[in-house]
Order: structure tokens, then sequence, then C-alpha cells
């Protein structure tokens, strides 16, 4: 056969199985369709009917992330792998979100669902368009493998910029927000389905992550490794995805105890479990668990797994035939897998879903770009404001804006982004934010990472001379990262040191110098913690804006002068230096963020400053002695005694001062945000449940122990810290546990 006519063939039966859809339903006759098509039938029943028609081989491929077209069935080709952490990637046009480390910032499970509900509107949009001209790429499905909710443990790992932070509780509950806005809620389809990675114990060394072993003892898996993927199951996520690395010896993707065990059967998941890319293929090439791909193919098969994200799956038939495997074991993993087709309507006349008409129009509209900004202001976080020095005016004589960053478009982006064309710069924000009245200079000043070759220096006059300093500084995608992102890392993406760059160190001690006592105003860009100690010296106001997205020039410009009120707040520790961490390679958490660190850092967990001042009082209990089986709830007051309307992120955390077995200092266990006009009061409640007073005890099992647990409540974590900083002072009370 010609290539002109096998290529004529293949599009004909594509074009078949789109024409035999379109019917409308009142001129379908369900006793001609193939039993699979039957949308009247139980979901079971057109699974195996599909199943049954399909030879080996066949089934091999749709077990493989491109699952080939199956021509003879009118069924055409789908490519599982999309990406959507913070927007549709990949795909084209789209809204870009702030990096998930910056939604993270906002603790604000509405803003999260509200986000992703866009980002699943777009994803169906550019979906339908996609297929309307049969194309059925890579980054085009409606399988989007996200969100993580690995723990970022440790800010050296490049890739914490995808995750939500550093803790459990925040990290499951605005993943949870963020999967139930990407699936949706209609009682017969998904509007798209989410994938919880990476699944487990994985967060670094980057360069290692092919090979490396992650030990966890049971306390420190059950502890902080898996409550938030546990929080999305719970939540209905459609997808896991398992790990590159082995955890406690065994290979993510072939762990019966953690796939099997742990997530099928303790907590009863029935998606799809889908590999990490090319993690089957590591488990014989760099684990050296097993000697072939059919081995890896087998193992990885009897332990969970129902789609490969490579192609190690294509030795399914071999497997089978050399005993490893039978058939019927593929058949159920297969299953699985297109129950997720199903449920997203591949199988059912167009008319049937109603996200099948949601326009192009969607796509990057006035509303969703609305969104991007105010998910941008609410992620920034003020760290400094001496004496109360922003906001700025914005008709000042002349401001001089400078840094390596300001003008730069890859720190809006981070990793797995989308990509818009109306991406604003820091240095755009600002210049389309002040008066015509006000002068503006811009140098690029320094280098991003090295000093600069050219002697002469015009920044330290511009500084001198204008009313005010705004220098962009930080980090960017290029150096921390995924590895094969990070082009300009040294470490596959990772950083053995999480100082800001001496030689940017150094221009903001040389603005210092020169600006006098005329307001400098340091903003910094990064995905992850900074040692930035002398800088908060240095600076009158410091803020901290991630990979902001599209609109963060707006969003900090809006910040700057005033048209929006700061409320971000950090979700992972800020160490003084990299001094103050453990060896990157170790998992356990001893010493480790808010929950185990016993030094100072140089901003706490939960931190981050306002343009007003909040006040809490008037803490009281329901109980001062309760049961193990009873629930507890704390009632206080939060006021607004400044000036001008904010939101305050309230949080809630616990701790049991008595147990028996090493626990967390403190423990999120609540937050919510509070919106309040100055001089305005609120009360606000707490419910504390027998599960949130649980701790967990070295062999990984939840107990709550009699004694005394503290209740601390305030806008930070608990620590002395905080307050040297200017959070609010807390609020602490005691309750008894009895049996």
């Amino acid at each position: 056969m010609n290539n002109k006519l096998f290529y004529s063939i293949i599009i004909f039966f594509m074009l078949f199985a789109c024409k035999t859809s379109d019917k409308p339903i009142k001129d379908i006759n369900l006793s001609d369709l193939e039993p699979f098509r039957n949308y009247t039938l139980p979901l079971d029943e057109r699974v195996d009917d599909l199943i049954s028609k399909l030879t080996l081989e066949e089934k091999a491929q749709q077990m493989m992330h491109a699952a080939p077209a199956i021509e003879r069935l009118g069924i055409p080709a789908y490519n599982w792998w999309s990406e959507a952490l913070h927007g549709v990637a990949r795909a084209g046009r789209a809204t870009v979100f702030p990096q998930a480390i910056g939604l993270a910032a906002t603790f604000d499970e509405d803003l999260l669902f509200r986000v992703s509900s866009v980002i699943s509107d777009e994803a169906r949009a550019m979906y339908n368009a996609a297929i309307n001209k049969n194309y059925y790429n890579q980054y085009q499905g409606l399988t989007f493998w996200s969100p993580n909710v690995n723990i970022f443990r440790d800010p050296r790992w490049g890739r914490g910029q995808e995750t939500y932070g550093e803790d459990p509780f925040l990290s499951g509950s605005l993943g949870t927000a963020f999967v139930h806005g990407l699936q949706a809620d209609n009682p017969n389809y998904l509007k798209a389905a989410a994938c919880a990675k990476h699944y487990a114990v994985h967060s670094g060394p980057e360069g290692l992550r092919h090979e490396f072993n992650a030990k966890a003892s049971p306390k420190d898996l059950f502890e902080t490794y898996l409550p938030q993927f546990k929080m999305l199951v719970d939540a209905g996520v459609e997808a896991v995805m398992c790990a590159y690395n082995r955890t406690n010896d065994e290979a993510c993707c072939g762990s019966e105890y953690m796939l099997t065990e742990v997530l099928r059967k303790d907590w009863g998941f029935k998606g799809h479990i889908v590999s990490d890319c090319g993690a089957i293929l590591d488990i014989h090439a760099h684990h050296k668990v097993t000697s072939t791909p059919e081995e890896s193919a087998a193992l990885a098969i009897k332990s969970g797994v129902n789609l490969n994200c490579g192609t190690v799956f294509s030795s399914i038939p071999a497997a089978v035939e050399n005993g490893l495997l039978t058939e019927k074991e593929v058949d159920q993993a297969l299953k699985t897998l297109l129950i997720t087709r199903f449920k997203l309507g591949l199988f059912d006349p167009p008319e049937r879903n109603p996200y099948n008409n949601i326009s192009e129009n969607l796509i990057h509209s006035v509303d969703h770009i609305k969104l991007s900004r105010e998910a941008a202001q609410k992620s920034i976080v003020l760290l400094r404001n001496k004496n109360n020095v922003l906001p700025l005016p914005k008709d000042l004589e002349q401001i001089f804006v400078t840094g390596p960053i300001a003008a730069n478009v890859d720190v809006l982006l981070g990793n797995y982004y989308g990509l818009s064309d109306n991406m604003v710069t820091i240095l755009e924000g600002i210049v389309g934010k002040v008066e015509n009245s006000t002068a503006i200079n811009y140098t690029h000043g320094v280098l991003f990472d090295r000093e600069n070759l050219n002697p002469l220096d015009w920044s330290t006059g511009n500084a001198r001379y204008s009313n005010a300093t705004i220098a962009v500084v930080g980090s960017t995608p290029l150096i921390e990262g995924e590895e094969g992102e990070a082009i300009a890392s040294k470490e596959r993406g990772d950083r053995s040191r999480i100082d800001l760059p001496l030689n940017q160190l150094n221009y903001i001690r040389h603005l210092r110098e020169a600006s006098g006592d005329k307001p400098l105003i340091v903003v910094v860009t990064g995905g992850s913690p900074l040692a930035m100690e002398e800088i908060q010296e240095l600076a009158d106001a410091v803020l901290f804006v991630w990979y902001p997205g599209e609109q963060g020039g707006n969003a900090v410009a809006d910040i700057i002068f005033g048209d929006a009120v700061p409320s971000g707040r950090l979700p992972v520790t800020f160490p003084k230096s990299t001094k103050q961490l453990p060896p990157y390679n170790e998992y356990s958490m001893v010493g480790r963020g808010y929950r185990y660190m016993e030094e100072d850092p140089l901003y706490p967990f939960g931190f981050g400053l306002s343009f007003t001042q909040f006040e809490y009082s008037g803490l009281q209990l329901s109980a001062s002695q309760i049961s193990k089986k009873d629930s507890i709830i704390a009632e206080f007051t939060i006021s607004n005694t400044g000036s001008v309307a904010g939101e305050e992120i309230v949080q809630l955390y616990l701790t049991d001062i008595e147990a028996s077995f090493r626990v967390p200092k403190y423990s999120l266990k609540g937050f919510k945000t509070v919106t309040l006009e100055p001089g305005e009061s609120k009360n606000i409640t707490f419910k504390i449940t027998p599960e949130m007073m649980a701790s967990v005890d070295l062999n990984g099992i939840n107990i709550i122990e009699p004694g005394k647990i503290k209740i601390t409540i305030g806008g930070s974590s608990p620590g002395n810290r905080s307050q040297e900083l200017g959070a609010p002072k807390p609020l602490e009370a005691q309750f008894s546990v009895g049996l």
C-alpha cells in the first residue's frame, strides 16, 4: 500500500468516527450502535465491550500515553499527556496564572477553585477547537497531569515552585480546590481529568531523580509525604502519577505497597495510575530492580500502573507470551484506564456532553485576564515596609526602575507554562501605573549572575536623583526548575546554595548608598526561598512576587502604588542561609520547615504584612476538657485597626504538648480569608475535630493520646520571629483530651 492511500484510509476512518457521533441524538438508533458507544448501557459493560474487540497489541498501544487511532472501530488517536499547572500549558494561547507556589501564597481555596475552573474552561475550548481540525497532538487532550502536591521539603529543589509549599494540610486543601475546579461537578461527565503527582516522597535531587532512593520513616511518610495525596483521593481526583525515584527501596512505579496496599486498598482510589515519563524505563535501566522491559512492564501493571508515559508497555505482548503477565491482568489495567476516557465523554455523541459547547471565545477572555491579575495581587508577599514607605504616590516627580529582572518575561512564567499575547513585565506595569507628570528612568543596571564588564555605572546617579528607586532582582526559571528546563543551572535545575547572586546583592548595596534616605523598594522574583537577610536590612520595602503570571507586572504595580493591598503569605519557610538546612539528600523531616526547624528563620511560614493592621482578641473555647471522640469550637474576634480595608489570612495551629513521641512544634490545621474595612471587627470560629487533634506516631499511625493540646491562632506561624517582623500578636489557649 502506498503512503498516499494509507493516509487517505486513516483520514476516512477518523472523519467517519466524528461524523457518526455528530448525528442528533433523536436520529440515532441505539440498537445500531456498538455496545461501547451506547450511552444508555452501564459504564462497565461499555468498557468491557470495547476491550473485547481489541487485540493484545492494540491493548498495549492504548496503555501508552500516545495511544494511536483504532481505525477499524472508528476510534481516533488520543494523547494522554497534557499539562495545566497554572494555566493550560504547551498548547498555545491561554491565560497564564501565577506559578503554583504563588497560588499557594494566596492561602485561598476559593481562588484556587476559580482559577482551575477557568483553566478547565479554556482546556475544553482548546480541545474542541483542536478536534474540529482532527488534531490529536500531545498537550491537546483533556487529561491534565496537575496538580503537583509533593512537599517542598528543601528550598534547593528546583521544582519546588510547582508545589503548594511545605505543609501537607495547605497543599491538600489547595490541591482539593484545584481538582474540584478542573473536573467540575457534572454527574455524567468530567470537564477535564486532574492528576495528583508525583507519588510519592519526591522532591529532589533533580539530577538523581531517575535513580535516587528516598528513605522516609513511617512517621514522616504518613505525617508529611502522603496526607495531601490522600486528601486529593478523597476529593475524587481522577489520576495519580507515580514518581521516578524509589521510596524505601521500591521503585515508585513498581511498588505494590505504595500503589496497591496504600493507594488502592487503604485509601480506596478508583482512578487510573500513570507513570512519570520514562519512569518505567528507569525500573530496569537505572534502579536495576528488573532486568528487561518485559519485567518492568509486568511489575508496573501488577503493582497497579495503568498508563505508561513512555513506550515500555509495548513489551506487554512479550511479557504475556513469557508468562510474566496474563491477558486478564492487562484487561483489568486497561479497563481502569479507559473508564477515564468514557467519563470525559469521548465515546458519546457530542451533544450529550455540555462541555462540548464551551466556546473558543472564552480562551484568554477579559474576565480570565482579570482573574490572573487578582491571583497575582493576592500571591505577592510584603516582607518589609519600613515606616510604611509603601504604597508610593503615583505622582512622584521621578522614579528609577532597575535590575536584571525588571523587563524580563521569563520570570512571569515559571515551569509548565502556557503562552499569552498580553504578558506584562514589572517595568511595563510600573510605567502604566504612574501619572504622565512622573519621569521614569530605567536601566538594566547589573547582569543577572556576574559582575558588569563595563566599569561605567549610571545607575547610582539615577538612584541619587530619583524620588524612589524600584530594584527588581531575584531568580528565574532558567536557573531553577526541572532538569531539562533550567538551561542556566549547573545542577540540573537545583541549587546548592540559596543566596541571591552576589553581584545582585552588591548592586543593592550601591543603590542603597546612592539613594540616601529616599525609598529603595526591592522586588524579588523566584520560585523558592532566597537568603535575603542583608536585603531585609538594606531595603525600605521588600516584595516577594514569585513567578506571577502574565499580569505579574500590573499586579506588582497595583501593590506598590496602593491600588491593591497585599495579603499573600509564605507557603514555605525562608531560612537565613543554606547553613540552616539539613543535608539535601536526607528525607527525614527533623530540622525541616516550620514544624521541625529549631533555629529562627529569616521569614516564617505563613508570614506576610499588609498596608493595614489587624488585632486578634477574645479567644474562647467551647470546652476545656473533651474526650477523643469530641470536637471543640474556638471562637475569637479579629479587628482591622488600620486605615485601609484589607484581607487577613487567619491561621489555626495545634500542638500536642504532652505527646509521648516526637511531634511537630506546630501544625497548620485551618485557615480562612477575612476581609475587613477600617475599624471593622468580625467574630470567627474554627471547629477542631478529632481528626485534627490526632498525631502520627513512630509507626505511622494516627492516634490521639490523652493530654493537653495548645491552640495558636494568628496571622503567621507561631514563634518570636513572626512578631519581630510585624505579624499581629497571636492568641493561645489549651484544652485537655481524655479517654
